[in-house]
Formats: C-alpha cells, structure tokens, sequence
C-alpha cells in the first residue's frame, strides 16, 4: 500500500484511468477467460448451465436477478464477483460514498477537491469493501437503503437543506461496488421505487429534500422463481432493469451433488481419529436429496437443499464418530446402521406433506431404504453377490448394530467367503476392520432391501437371516 498515490495529483501522475465498475468488471472477466483461469472456483455443477450465462451478462454490462429455490449458491455466486474487480480502487480521502477522485459526486467530495486541488488526500479501497448487501424485508426502509437525515449532523447547526445532513444507506455507500438485494419481492413497493430512483434516474428524496446521486453500481438479486413470477409484488420497471435473469437449479446428478458436499462439510478432526467416508456411504446420502426432490410426500415449492446432503453427510460421520469411541476405535467409517441418525438432520431440512399425523419418520426412513437399494444395485449387481446368500441359507444368522464392534465383522468373511471379493471392491485400498464392517453391512443391507434377506430390527440392533 506505501506505494500507491497519496494525492490527487500524484494519482493523475501515475496513469491511473477511471472506469465504470461494469467495464471494470468486464476487463477482468476477459483476462481471466484468456488465462484459462476459472471466474467462479468453488462453484460447482454450474460449468455448462448457469456461469455460461453468469459470464455472459459480465461481459454485456448487465444488471443481473438470480432466480432459483434455497441452497443453489446463489449468494455464493454474487459474492464470488467481488473478485473480479480490481484489487484496490482509489476513492476522495473521508468519503462515505467512495467517491472517483476524477469525478466526485457527494458534496463533501467536491468540495474537497475544489478546495485543496491536486493535494487531496487518496484512500484506497480494498475489492472485499466494495460489496453490500441487503436481505429484504417488509420492514426495510428507504433509510436502510438510500439514506436519511442526520439529526446529529442538524444539532451541529446545518440546515435541513444541506446535502451534509444525510447519513447514506446502504446502496450509497456501495457506490463504484456490487450491491446484492436477497429476496428481492419481499422488498415493499414504496421500497423499490426509491430504489429504482437511485439507480435509473440518479436522484433521491429524503424527508421531502432532493439531491442528485449519479451512483456506479453493478446490481444483483435473488428470488425464488414462484414468487418472482407469481407473487406479483415486484414493479415493472425494476424487473425491466435486470439485463439477465438467470435460472438456478439443483445438482442434476449424484456425482456432483456429493462433490459440493464433501466440499463444503465441516471436517470432523479429533487427535487420535481417522475419519474416512466410502464412496458408497456419500452416494447414498446424496441420493437421499435426489429421491426426495422427486417424492410427492415433499413440499417442492420450498426445495430440497443441498444443505441437507451436507447436514446429512455430516451426521453420517459424527454417529459413526460416537459408535468408534465407545468401542474404542480410532477408524471412523460410517455404516449403514450410521443412517438412522439421518432422521434428525433431515426432519428440519423437507417439508413433509403428510395428512397423517406421525408419518414424518415413515417418510423419511423409505427415502433412506430407497437410497440404499438404489446405490447397492449400482455397486453390487445380483450375479456378484449371489453366492452370498449360500450361508444363509444353511440358516446363518448375522447380528448388526451399534454394539457390534468392527472386529467381529473381520471375522464374518471366513463363515462367508463370498463376501470377501464384494468387500475388497466396496472398500478398495483401506483393508481396515472398520472399512470391511462398512461394506459388510451395505452388502447385507442391499440384499435385505433386495428382498433376499430377512431383516429383524429392534432400536439400533438388527439381524441378518435366510428367508427360508
């Protein structure tokens, strides 16, 4: 920071050239595309559907309303352009509006300039302080968003004419930035007006006081697409400034959406644990949220989330943390028993519509059993696990649960030695008792749900038998 201009003068100096923020924007986005570098890292499941378009409506200049249900990144996306302007930007030293040395606006930058010339003191702003936001409410006014009078500032002894008696809102103080409005129809309609004012027309009322405010602003907004189309509460002409609507969505396949999970769950680190999730566990997690976007039990008007396959995932693990350190395990690897206490993070996530009372967890259980069966015949065609079924049949009885420890799965494979194949293609390179208790019960559950075992369950304890 020492080197940069300190003053207006040495600012012109230095060849520094001011933009709008949409050309600012638009220069960065083109030299990441030459670079081959990626505009949004960490957004996943977009690269073919949403950040063509995203990329599409920076390099217009647009303006930009995001429409899509709960959990699909949108926020993420429009908080992830702040890196696309420049690092640092120049404003009049003490402006509240980030004002262009070259072009100030507000009337303390004016003046300030006007008065001490090429010796006006230069701030510079960092990319991260140029983004504000504003979740919408009923109850947000246009003092929250535009500004109002400063009764202090009055006290001092200016006139209520003085544009220095306003205290600016948010949208002002975002001048030369990105603004994000989330939710936008809940926004009143009085609300938008003001807001459509300051960003179409560049003026602003406050308490009867007029001013013009030439404001550089990149817009950004989100709404759920029934109440963006339906709800009829956003005016005409701010819907008519958005250059680019653009459609979120869902994970359109399991892969991805277990992608984004293990991406954005918190790890659980503890000394003296190893913590591990087969690839099977995830998908059947993962596959939970796709089965209940499809169900007609679940509200689909308010979303299936992927923060519910990240809630899960994470529930996943931490059972199958708790069950390892009553037995004294240092290897953490869910199992299926581990599913139960999916009922839990799932409950608070989905809107159940169920007309009888108490069928929430009935739901809830048949999306987890759809899951597994579905992924099992993914895994483990019935041709590769037939033989399986040999033991049972000469009336083996296999005990399952919290209370079993790893070990005594190990032990399972020479009484079946049909499993041991399916198991070392379930749990690959880790050899681990814990692992083999993992694939053990995924095989033995598959072929429950496949309807060639019987399955006894009682609390967290169940048995595997023949169906002789």
């Amino acid at each position: 920071m020492s080197e940069l201009p300190k003053t207006l003068g040495q600012l012109r100096e230095s060849g520094w050239v001011s933009r709008p923020v949409k050309e600012e924007v638009r220069e960065n986005v083109i030299a990441r595309i030459r670079a081959g570098e990626p505009l949004f890292p960490g957004v996943v499941g977009y690269d073919e559907t949403v950040l063509p378009q995203l990329e599409n409506a920076l390099l217009a200049g647009h303006d930009v309303i995001f429409l899509g249900e709960r959990g699909q990144a949108k926020t993420r996306m429009i908080r992830s352009v702040t890196s696309l302007l420049d690092e640092y930007l120049p404003i009049v030293a003490g402006s509240e509006i980030n004002d262009d040395p070259y072009h100030p606006v507000s009337k303390f930058a004016r003046e300030l300039v006007a008065e001490a010339g090429d010796e006006t003191p230069i701030e510079w702003v960092h990319r991260d302080d140029r983004f504000g936001e504003k979740l919408a409410t009923p109850d947000t006014s246009i003092a929250d968003l535009i500004g109002e009078v400063d009764p202090i500032k009055v006290a001092e002894g200016r006139y209520l004419s003085d544009e220095l008696t306003l205290h600016y809102g948010l949208v002002p103080r975002t001048n030369r930035g990105i603004f994000a409005i989330n939710e936008l129809p809940d926004l009143a309609e009085r609300i938008q007006v003001g807001l459509l004012n300051v960003l179409e027309e560049r003026d602003v009322q406050v308490r009867g006081y007029k001013i013009r405010l030439p404001l550089d602003i990149l817009l950004f907004a989100s709404a759920n697409p029934e109440d963006y189309t339906n709800r009829g509460r956003i005016i005409t002409p701010l819907k008519d400034r958005f250059g680019a609507q653009i459609r979120t969505h869902y994970p359109l396949d399991v892969a991805t959406e277990v992608a984004i999970a293990v991406q954005e769950m918190r790890p659980l680190e503890a000394e003296g644990l190893r913590v591990a999730v087969p690839e099977y566990m995830a998908e059947i997690v993962a596959t939970v949220s796709h089965l209940a976007r499809r169900s007609a039990h679940i509200n689909q008007r308010s979303g299936v989330s992927v923060r519910l396959t990240i809630a899960n995932l994470e529930t996943l693990v931490a059972n199958a943390a708790r069950r390892a350190l009553v037995h004294g395990e240092t290897e953490v690897i869910p199992r299926i028993g581990d599913l139960d206490a999916l009922v839990s993070s799932t409950a608070g996530k989905v809107e159940i519509e169920a007309i009888e009372e108490g069928r929430d967890e009935q739901i809830i259980d048949h999306l987890l059993s759809s899951a597994v069966l579905t992924v099992f015949k993914h895994w483990c065609p019935m041709d590769k696990v037939r033989k399986v079924l040999e033991p049972f049949e000469q009336d083996l009885v296999v005990h399952v649960g919290e209370d079993v420890p790893s070990s005594d799965y190990v032990d399972l494979l020479s009484k079946v030695p049909a499993l041991q194949e399916t198991v070392k293609e379930l749990a690959g390179a880790d050899e681990s008792p814990a692992s083999v208790a993992a694939a053990i019960e995924f095989v033995l559950e598959g072929l429950h749900l496949s309807k060639r075992l019987n399955k006894d369950a009682v609390g967290g304890r169940a048995q595997y038998r023949g169906r002789g």
